[in-house]
């Protein structure tokens, strides 16, 4: 088992995504989000954006990514629960590239709540930041790519949509919108010209996490996982550039599951 535990080397970029231009929503100065802008401008992106409700992580992601890359990267702070900001990064967007090729929706909020302990404010700043800003978020970016005859959409969701976990009904009930929210959406895209899928992780290790989560918890999730260990965040962020690239040009409305945890 402790040979399982040891992450594999870390995967170059190979071209897959060779001129296109982005957009990375929501945390993406730390974790799943980092990680996902980071592999896109390795796989040889020439335009990102970035957005982040934090704005000194913000700026500190676009920094890395350029120093590592070369990559020009657009850093717009947002908060996605907000209507406005969320229509002003997609004009951003829209202003700053010749085109939108990529998409890719990380927003997700979630603590642990009992059902009986939660109020309406804490469901409804769960649905509003994880669901309610992916649909927002589409709908407008679709205006775009609709008007290109063309791009990918890539939603972030969770094996929470699938499975059962105490203190979690909140978070589980949004990700599951987000599964259901791309299965539709697609549908209605390929009209558009434009194809839209999730990813659905277990469970990644990040240091936002170490520091936000007691260590015998975060322990006892990585025991669920047949690999003894949890998913390094670029490990998803493969999968999420798979979903980004040509190489799944027949895939839409599908949920890919990266996880490795036991039935």
């Amino acid at each position: 088992m402790s040979r399982l535990k040891t992450p594999p080397e870390y995967v170059p970029g190979h071209g897959l995504l060779q001129g296109k231009h982005a957009v990375v929503t929501a945390a993406a100065g730390a974790g799943i989000g980092f990680s996902t802008a980071l592999k896109i401008a390795e796989e040889g992106a020439t335009g990102l954006l970035i957005s982040d409700i934090h704005e000194g992580r913000l700026n500190a992601a676009r920094d890395e990514i350029e120093k590592r890359t070369g990559v020009p990267v657009v850093a717009q702070v947002c908060d996605v629960s907000s209507a406005d900001a969320i229509e002003a990064l997609v004009k951003r967007a829209d202003d700053e590239f010749p085109q939108v090729d990529v998409l890719v929706n990380n927003a997700g909020f979630g603590a642990a709540k009992a059902l009986l302990d939660m109020t309406d404010d804490d469901w409804d700043r769960v649905q509003d930041i994880t669901l309610k800003s992916t649909f927002r978020m589409t709908r407008e970016m679709l205006r775009v790519m609709g008007r290109q005859g063309s791009g990918v959409i890539v939603n972030n969701a969770s094996v929470l949509g699938w499975r059962a976990q105490v203190e979690q009904s909140h978070y589980a009930a949004a990700k599951a919108g987000v599964m259901a929210f791309t299965r539709c959406a697609a549908m209605e895209a390929v009209e558009l010209g434009v194809r839209i899928n999730a990813v659905s992780p277990s469970f990644a290790v990040h240091d936002f996490l170490r520091r936000s989560a007691p260590a015998d918890f975060l322990a006892e999730l990585e025991s669920r996982e047949a690999y003894g260990r949890g998913a390094e965040c670029w490990e998803v962020a493969n999968v999420i550039v798979f979903l980004a690239s040509d190489y799944s040009s027949y895939m839409t409305g599908e949920v890919v599951s990266v996880s490795s945890q036991r039935a």
